[in-house]
């Protein structure tokens, strides 16, 4: 009982915790670690509900997952790859049957499901990995009005000396509790996802390049090269996780300002001529004045991507040093134009972001090109440190190229 109680009040404490992660991705990543602390559980996954088209049927689609005996396996520092993949709302799986029912299923050994079940348990990962999974806990993700959000599915519980064990009805108890209250802060987190996006199907609407895929996808990256970058500089987690959470909504919007552009020039169907492209280089100060009025930690790191992130490091990139408002140059070269900024005078965001940028653009079809191939891809990003892209964060990007091909199976075209 008092382990009980222990456990509810760190529930409680999480409350306010989670309402204060922003971005949808970060949040879940945090809702399945926490999930698993509460039960002391080995690893687990958490997926959404999702559907590709909007007459299609509703499916789960993993979004992470984790796991504490392959994490230790790794070199320091390195994420665990998993598939990426979707699975019916039905009775066949047991994610789907606990969506389609919408209730806890607490399987003791997975090897020895009930024969009457109408799910069964597929051990394709435990004979790939060498990990065997026996006690699982699945528990649907489910907002007040019945809405059914996703599902958690923890895995392997363990006692104090480390041995895989059952879920007991107290874990079941206490990992429902935990779902609801997470479901909430969810549904807040969906929310300023779906006013991001929202944003951004503004821009798509005159921009084709800007899709929602391709900033998820920018935004992954972005997370991603951040994170590793933080590890090697030896930032804190709780540093880590806040800025990877803003940095998510700013780069999702590097590109927002190509709203103010005329769509003579965005949705030309060729590469621009000089002038073309000078005017288009005008949305990166349009981006930053739409967050002048910077409210949060997440505006002013929006502001800074849209204005920074076609800087270039040699000095060579766009606008420079510019006041967005008045567009009047405040450090001029010798030529008389706006003065480049250069090296770490350009912002964190705006370097990891113009890689992010470069690297999805390069691999996706354009009017004027067709997608690169990966070898041609990657020999251009690194061609291109020194001068276009920060060196360091260039190695981080090589250092982490499976979590980046991950985010695109993710996130990919539509």
């Amino acid at each position: 009982m008092r382990r009980k109680n222990k456990d509810f009040k760190y529930i409680m404490s999480l409350d306010s915790e989670l309402n204060q992660i922003q971005d949808l991705d970060v949040l879940l990543e945090r809702i399945l670690l926490e999930a698993r602390k509460v039960v002391n559980a080995d690893a687990g996954s958490i997926y959404v509900v999702t559907s590709e088209l909007a007459k299609e049927a509703e499916k789960l689609s993993i979004k992470y997952s984790q796991n504490d005996t392959i994490k230790k396996q790794l070199p320091p520092g390195e994420k665990m790859i998993y598939s990426v993949f979707s699975v019916p709302i039905d009775e066949k799986s047991i994610s789907g049957y606990c969506a389609l029912t919408k209730k806890p299923i607490n399987i003791p050994d997975m090897y020895n499901i009930e024969p009457n079940a109408p799910f069964s348990f597929n051990s394709t990962f435990d004979k790939i990995s060498g990990y065997k999974t026996t006690s699982t806990l699945t528990v649907p993700l489910v907002t007040a009005h019945g809405i059914l959000m996703g599902v958690i599915q923890v895995i392997n519980a363990k006692d104090k000396k480390g041995h895989t064990i059952p879920f007991s009805a107290d874990d079941e108890l206490l990992i429902t509790h935990f779902a609801a209250n997470a479901t909430i802060a969810l549904q807040r987190a969906y929310m300023t996802r779906a006013m991001v996006l929202r944003m951004i199907k503004m821009s798509e609407l005159r921009d084709p390049k800007e899709t929602g895929t391709h900033v998820n996808r920018v935004a992954g990256y972005s997370a991603e090269i951040y994170d590793r970058w933080a590890y090697h500089r030896g930032v804190s987690q709780v540093e880590r996780d806040k800025f990877r959470d803003i940095l998510k909504i700013g780069s999702m919007l590097h590109d927002v300002g190509k709203v103010a552009i005329s769509d003579v020039i965005l949705k030309k169907p060729a590469r621009l001529t000089p002038e073309e492209y000078a005017i288009m280089q005008n949305h990166t100060l349009y981006g930053a004045v739409l967050f002048d009025d910077a409210q949060s930690p997440a505006d002013h790191l929006a502001r800074e991507i849209a204005l920074s992130h076609h800087e270039n490091w040699d000095g060579t990139g766009y606008p420079g040093y510019v006041d967005p408002v008045s567009r009047v140059p405040l450090k001029l070269d010798s030529s008389g134009k706006p003065l480049g900024m250069k090296g770490e005078e350009i912002p964190l965001g705006g370097r990891i972001v113009a890689i992010a940028d470069v690297f999805d653009a390069l691999c996706s079809k354009r009017v004027y090109k067709e997608p690169w191939s990966e070898s041609q891809v990657l020999s251009e990003m690194r061609k291109l440190a020194g001068s276009k892209f920060d060196p360091e964060l260039i190695d981080v990007f090589f250092e982490i190229l499976p979590a980046i091909k991950q985010t695109q199976q993710l996130y990919p075209e539509e």
